[in-house]
Order: C-alpha cells, then structure tokens, then sequence
C-alpha cells in the first residue's frame, strides 16, 4: 500500500493532468477497499496521504471507512436498487447558503459540473453538513472530485460541496436499503416555508433532499424520516395536504420526469405517475373565474412557494430533431442573458405540460415552436397565464387576446429594420431577422397593451413584438416575430452583407432580449466577479530557470517579496488557502511542475513562440485584476533579455484608453508585454508607433497562418483591431516610463478569440469564412494567439529599427481599415477631408478639401468610424 502511494506521488509530481491522476488511483486502488476523500487540507483525514494538491484542496487516500447504520437517513426510492461492482459508493458533505451569500464556483474554461448529472443518490441525512449517499462510476466519481477540487462542483439550490469521500455499503445495509425501498411506506411531513428549529428537522428531510440535485425530488423522491423513526403525521399544510402514503412511482424509467424540477413531486404531493392531479383550472368556465379563485395575491407577481430555484420552461413542440435544435438554441441565448445559478433552465415536453404541475414553480414560459399549439395544452398555458404567468413567445404562433398571426412571404427570413420601445420610452434600432409573421389586432378589438412594442420601419410599421397583460392576477405575455433566440452565424443567415448587419446589432439584440426577460421578472444582472487567482511564474526553457531563480533570490526581501508602489509579489514554492490574494498583494507560485490550467497550455505556447528575447518568461493568472499591474514591480529589475510577459484568462479590472473599462469575459486573449526600447534607436524617436506595431503583430499573427489569409481582420488607427470596419474585437494600451536612455514600456493587449457575445471573435469570422467558402479552418486558441503574437511584435520591432516607418508601414496599409475613407473634422458639420496614412512619427494625417494635409494625434482624439468624424482636443 505504501509503495503504491510513493509511486503516485512521484507519479502527480511529474505532471500527470488531475483527472488522469484522479482516475488512475481510483481504478488502481478500489479493490483495496481504502477510502478516496476530496476536502479542504485543513480538513485532511488523519492518516490519510495525499495524492494530488490544487488550490487549497486535497486527494487523499485513507483508511476504509464504511455505513452501517441507516436509521438516520431518509432514503430515496430507486428500483432497481443495485450498487453494481463497478460502481462507488460516497458521501457528498454540504453546506447549506442562503442566496446572497452563496460563492458561486470559480470561472474556468472548463465547464462546471453539476452534481446531480454524475451520481445516483441513494440516501440523504438534513443538517449541518447536510449529506447525501450516492453511487456514480469510477470516471463519474473521478470527474466530480476534479471538479470540487477546481472549484467547478455545482450542487443545486445553496447546498455548496465541502468534502466527497467514497465509502463502503455493507451487505446488511444494501440489504435494508433493498428492503425499505420496496417494502415500507413512508409519512412525509409537508416541508414548512419556514427555517426549521433545533428539535425540529424532520420536517426539511424533503426539501433538503431536494437541494442537493434536481433529479433527487424530480426522478426519485424521497422516503421521508417518518418511516425510519416511526414520527407523528404533521399537522396539514394550508393547502389541506396532511401526510400521506408515498406510492411506488416508477420515475426513474420516466425521461419527462427527470426533466421536470424538484417542486414537480413535492407538488403532487406523492400521487403515483399515472394519477399526477391537474392543475386548479376548469376549461369550462372563464380563464377571468380560474385566475380569481387560484392567483397568489402579490400584485402581479408570481409567488415562488417551494423556495427551490425557480424553472424557466421552454416548449418547443413536438419531439422532432428540429426542435430539440431550437431548444438548445433558445435555452443558450436565455443562458447569455441570465445567472445560470439563479434559475434552471428545461425542455417542457407536451405530455409533460399536461400531465404534470410544471406551473407550481415556473417562473416564464417560453414558448418556441412553429407549429400550432394544439388546444388542450394551450389551454394549459392559458391557466398558467391566468394564475399571474409570465410568457415569452418566439416566433410561435400562439397568441390570444384579440391578436391574430399574419405571414407576409416578402419578411420570411430577411433582415430587417426594428424601432423597439422599451418601458421607460427610450428606443432601440437594431437589425433583425424576421420570422415573416406579424401581429395584426382583430377589427373592433380594444387592448390594453403593455409598454414593450416593436415595429419595423417600413411603410406598414409591422408590429413584431407586443406586450399583451392578460387577466387580473398579473399574467403577461410578450410576442416576437424576431428571430431574437438566433445568432447571427445561424445556418438560416445565407449572404455576407445580413451577417454583417446582424452582428453590428448583436448587443442591441441581446438589450432587446434582457430588456424582455427583465419586465417578464427575471433578473439579468451581472455575474458575480470571479474571484482573483494566485500567479505561476512559468518560463519557456529550461536554460533560463538558473538565471532567473538567482536572480530573485538576490531580490526579494527576507519573506520573499518584492515590493513596489503598485503592488507586492511574494514568491512561494507552492500556494495555501492561508494566503490571501488582493489586487495589491498577490502569491507567485514558483514550481512549475505545479502547475496546470485548462486556459493556458504551456507546451503550445512554448512550441509558437520564437521569439529572441520577448515573452520567455511568464507570470500567468487565472483571474486577475489587470495584467498591466503585474509587471510593476519587476519592470525596471529584471534583466532585459529575461523578456517578461504577464496573461491571464479573465481580467476584473481591464483597462482602455482614457479611463475606458476594458471588458475581458472567457475567450479573451489577455496579455501584457514588457518591451525595452533605446531611446536614440528609430523606434526610441518614434514612440507612438509602438501601438501600431502591437495591433499590426495581432492581426498578423492570424493572417500569416497558412489558409487563414483572407480572414477579414483589420487594424484601427490608433490601436484596435477590428472585423473589417464594423466591429473591434480587440485593443492596445501602451505605457511607457522614460529611466535614462531607455524607454521601458508596457504593451497591454486583449482580443476576442472564442467569446462570440456580446460583440464578435476571431472564431466566429473563421466559422463565415468557411460557411461562405467551403473550407474547413480549424479554430484558434488564445495561447496559441499570444504566443505568435508577440513573435510577430518582436520581428516588428526589430524591421522598424533597421528600416525605419517604411519598413511596416506597407504592411500595416495592407490590413488598415482607413484606405480613401472620407471623414469630416471637428464636428459634423466640419470641413470634409480623406484619409492619407501616417506620417513619420505615426500619427494621422488627412488631406482636406483645399488641398491642406492635416496631423491629428490620437492621444487627444477619438475617431468615430461610424459617423466618420474626427474630433480633435479641445485645449
């Protein structure tokens, strides 16, 4: 045994990748029966070694640790219950969070992995921790303690994960938990809305149970605490529903089930598949009568009464491949507008919808399909509606309330002009792909409309959105005709010039889109921001490590840090949750062998990058407050032919020009780069060009690729690349510090590669290329980018201090976005003159109508390629 673990030790400290790690020791190990712990290392087992180390958490492996005694959990019922040979059994400990102070897991490129897809529950026990039993196979069980150890572990409704540890089922209890599931009928105690007390946590074995997986009260309900202690019936719920008896359901077959959300059982009070009662709603009698006698009193607003994540469901109709295209579509663009931890997003199936009581706990329903609703279920939706619901049609054609859905053949699928009036009155005009349909009011219909309308500009003002208010307990509904669920490199986008138009708008499509959710009651705030992440100081070769090594030894003060005005580097061998990281005091993680990321592959930036002296070595971050500060302190020490480079995946605190904000979600490449320039050297006499260079580097680091030629990425004067001349996708920032004869100068770079929202990416102008010319170019990746980027930077430099300005500048012509372009100075009104180039010193120079050449410098100016102005600085 210990052998075995020496040897994976050995085997972790030379860099095998976590999951192969966790995997491998799992499969190796488990016939040992020991036990497998995920957990803080404060929290380590004692006895128990550790295997693997990450951010503060721990693999470890102990002693067996087993389960024989089941009095005290609440079992959920599965049938067949069978813990197969290949499978693990394991206890997930959790601790419950209320909303506000919920810690989201951390951001990652690597998608975060919900609990409840990976296992099976078995069994929970309430309280603090709350814990639940599962069975998972061993690759699921490895993928869940990878992901609690990258802090990508997502368990449902405030129940965070603090510790995951398989343990041993004797045979005595699989044989009681056989027994219990098949045999005995449970009491279960209605959950009060309430916190529960000291004394008196029987009652929450269900909700709670509900909070550590959707599937949990959705595919397998729990048998409750009553039928292992034999407790009293509670008194009955408003509702008039005491205890019952739980029913054998046969769930766990049920595919609508385990699409329905944890209130769907707990609604239905335990009442078996067959026999799911229907919602209070009497298609007989008026939907004005149903909504009377049923709505909440809470002034239009749904009330959420199982306190459970709220649903949003999404009705596509039938089950054909189509559909379930046009869900994932539609379930992605709603995902881009709102917390994902904050609501949960279904499928609603049709047999579904009419069966089950999907309205108890549905926040919005959305409704998607093309096909006509057929008219039981839309009579289910109109109860819905009359119980204070909230709807959001895309281009369906279900409506009501004197509306009526017209086809025009000339609108179908074209792009066209929208005016949309939003609640405070303000417009927004955006271009948008119409479903060819338009709402017309039946003759002699008087509506009370809501504030939200869209129309196009055209002759007839098509009304294509509307806000319909419907019966007395706050129902709504708000109708498109726009295609608002659908990107603009949809398959459905057929010519270059509606892509283009598409794209220009793709923000305002997605204003349009929150500004719906958010009168329709959902929330569309900003994501909490990631939290910041220590540094690694990585290097390229291994010849450098020697050097740079001595040299900090010789500059760090007595605890390891070096200090400057900005901020404090305290290098260490490995990093502990008892560091803490702030925008001013950051960790340096120095062993490499430590090191691994999803975001940054190190080999492939090694492989790309050829450069002399730039980039070789690297200070990369996961999350960090800016990659300009980083280097602060190390700038003006470090010997130049180390060739410093700061990345990061997410920046919080990214900076542009001016005081601009510079926005940096997952897909950004993000770097700073360290750049010392003579200051007699043509370059040193010509500072502003450094800009141009860097965002000339960018753009050539992707058109210099073979095949990748012809992709439509352009430089901006002074310093942003762009997608033609429609959309920036990236930006420069230079600083630049003067110390003797040399300019020491910061070069700050971040562009857009896989994030296709809000705006657009290098990806999705590769996915037109080869959509419009039948290629098939592979994506790019971010550290391949920044890796060929600051190669193209230091062969620039190094042209430009041989040559001088005319040794770029023909490149740099061939991929601006300014050639002839007519512009207007000053003001709109201003004098009319035509773009030129640059002069000597890389500043703009236009030619004016009188014939006058004019230098304007783009420290004090912003130029509008929009509206085509150039606004010089006022004095």
């Amino acid at each position: 045994m210990l052998i075995t673990l020496c040897y994976l030790y050995l085997w972790a400290r030379w860099g095998r990748r976590p999951a192969a790690l966790v995997r491998t020791t799992v499969q190796r190990l488990r016939a040992s029966r020991c036990s497998f712990t995920f957990c803080s290392a404060a929290a380590r087992p004692r006895d128990a070694r550790v295997c693997l180390s990450r951010g503060g958490r721990v693999f470890c492996v102990g002693e067996s640790q087993s389960i024989d005694d089941l009095n005290k959990w609440a079992l959920f019922l599965v049938s067949p219950f069978i813990l197969e040979t290949e499978h693990i059994a394991f206890v997930t400990e959790s601790i419950w969070v209320q909303d506000e102070n919920l810690q989201r897991p951390s951001s990652s490129s690597e998608t975060i992995v919900k609990w409840s897809d990976c296992c099976l529950p078995l069994a929970c026990r309430p309280g603090e921790p709350h814990q639940l039993i599962a069975r998972a196979s061993v690759d699921d069980f490895s993928k869940l303690g990878v992901a609690f150890m990258e802090d990508r572990l997502q368990m449902a409704n405030g129940l965070v994960p603090q510790k995951i540890v398989s343990v041993h089922l004797q045979d005595s209890t699989l044989k009681e938990l056989k027994e219990q599931a098949a045999d005995k009928p449970a009491q279960i105690r209605q959950p009060s809305p309430e916190p529960s007390v000291e004394g008196e946590s029987e009652p929450d074995v269900m909700e709670r149970a509900g909070k550590g997986d959707p599937k949990v009260a959705g595919a397998e309900p729990t048998q409750g605490k009553g039928s292992a202690s034999g407790s009293e019936p509670a008194e009955e719920h408003d509702r008039g529903v005491g205890s019952t008896e739980l029913c054998h359901l046969h769930l766990s077959s049920c595919h609508e089930c385990l699409e329905l959300e944890n209130s769907t059982i707990e609604s239905v009070k335990f009442a078996s598949a067959e026999n799911i009662p229907d919602l209070p709603y009497d298609p007989s009698g008026g939907l004005e009568g149903a909504a009377d006698a049923t709505c909440p009193e809470r002034e239009g607003s749904r009330v959420n009464v199982t306190g459970k994540v709220p649903n949003v469901l999404i009705y596509v109709g039938s089950d054909s491949q189509e559909a379930q295209g046009r869900f994932q579509q539609v379930r992605s663009v709603l995902a881009d507008c709102v917390d994902a931890d904050s609501y949960t997003l279904y499928h609603l199936q049709g047999d579904s919808a009419l069966r089950d009581p999907w309205s108890d706990n549905c926040l919005l329903l959305v409704i998607a399909t093309r096909e006509s609703v057929p008219e039981d279920l839309r009579q289910k939706f109109m109860a819905y509606l009359s119980q204070g619901g909230k709807v959001l049609g895309l281009c369906s054609p279900f409506t009501f309330a004197g509306f009526q859905v017209t086809s025009k053949d000339t609108l179908q699928e074209t792009v066209q002009n929208l005016v949309f009036s939003k609640t405070d009155q303000s417009q927004v005009k955006l271009s948008v792909l119409s479903s060819g349909c338009v709402y017309d009011m039946d003759p002699g219909e008087r509506l009370s409309l809501g504030k939200l309308q869209g129309h196009l500009e055209n002759e007839d003002e098509d009304r294509l959105i509307v806000q319909v208010p419907f019966g007395t307990c706050g129902g709504a509904a708000v109708l498109c005709q726009v295609h608002l669920e659908l990107p603009p490199s949809s398959s459905v986008v057929q010519t270059q010039e509606d892509f283009n138009l598409l794209k220009s708008s793709n923000m305002r499509r997605y204003e349009v889109l929150k500004e719906i959710l958010t009168t329709l009651g959902l929330s569309c705030d900003m994501r909490q921001a990631p939290v910041l992440t220590p540094l690694h100081l990585l290097w390229t070769a291994e010849e450098i490590r020697d050097p740079l090594m001595q040299w900090l030894g010789k500059h760090v003060n007595a605890e390891g840090v070096i200090q400057s005005s900005k901020l404090s580097l305290k290098f260490v061998p490995s990093y502990t949750p008892e560091i803490e990281v702030t925008p001013t005091a950051i960790p340096v993680v120095t062993d490499t062998e430590a090191f691994s990321s999803d975001s940054f592959n190190l080999e492939i930036y090694r492989q790309h990058l050829q450069t002399k002296q730039l980039g070789k070595i690297i200070l990369f971050a996961e999350v960090a407050a800016s990659t300009m500060n980083l280097l602060d302190g190390l700038m003006f020490e470090m010997p130049q032919e180390m060739g410093l480079i700061a990345i990061a995946v997410r920046q919080t605190q990214g900076k542009g020009r001016g005081r601009n904000a510079w926005l940096s979600p997952m897909g950004c490449a993000l770097s700073t780069v360290l750049v010392s320039i003579p200051l007699r050297s043509p370059l040193g006499q010509r500072i502003p060009f450094v800009q141009h260079l860097m965002s000339l580097a960018v753009v050539e680091a992707v058109r210099s690729v073979p095949g990748y030629e012809d992709i439509n990425l352009r430089v901006k004067w002074p310093n942003d690349i762009y997608y033609s001349d429609l959309m920036k996708l990236g930006g420069v920032l230079v600083n630049s510090t003067l110390m003797g004869e040399t300019f020491y100068i910061l070069i700050g770079c971040g562009f857009n590669v896989t994030n296709s929202n809000p705006t657009i990416c290098i990806n999705d102008l590769i996915t037109e290329y080869n959509k419009e010319h039948g290629a098939e170019l592979k994506p790019l990746r971010a550290d391949y980018l920044i890796a060929r980027t600051v190669t193209m930077l230091e062969k620039l430099i190094d042209t430009f201090q041989d040559k001088g300005p005319n040794g770029v500048l023909p490149l740099y012509y061939k991929y601006w976005a300014h050639s002839a372009q007519q512009v207007r100075l000053g003001s709109a009104e201003g004098p009319t003159a035509w773009i030129v180039g640059l002069d000597d010193s890389g500043f703009l120079q236009v030619h004016q109508e009188d014939g006058e050449v004019v230098t304007v410098h783009p420290d004090g100016n912003s130029f509008d390629m929009l509206s085509n102005l150039i606004i010089p600085k006022r004095p």
